[in-house]
């Protein structure tokens, strides 16, 4: 694999990338290299959004959904007299 070197980052440039990479838990090397992918259109995984939209949608806990399958358990069974 080939190595490049990139002068002249702007500071402000250099603390994002490095703050992505601590919040990511990966190394600056790593988070450049998925950037340029990214940017030139190679990255492989698609990208995943659905935590950006999580205070419009809700998130339920186990407990939540548990309830909710109980309480519509009963729209779950076909009663054979509906259907004559």
């Amino acid at each position: 694999m080939k190595s490049i070197s990139i002068h002249g980052i702007a500071e402000e440039m250099d603390k994002a990338i490095g703050e992505r990479a601590k919040n990511e838990g990966k190394s600056v090397n790593r988070v450049v290299k998925e950037l340029i992918a990214k940017a030139l259109g190679l990255d492989e995984k698609p990208l995943d959004n659905r935590a950006l939209f999580e205070d419009l949608c809700g998130v339920w806990t186990e407990a939540d959904e548990r309830e909710f399958q109980e309480s519509i358990a009963d729209l779950e069974a076909t009663d054979e007299k509906d259907w004559k």
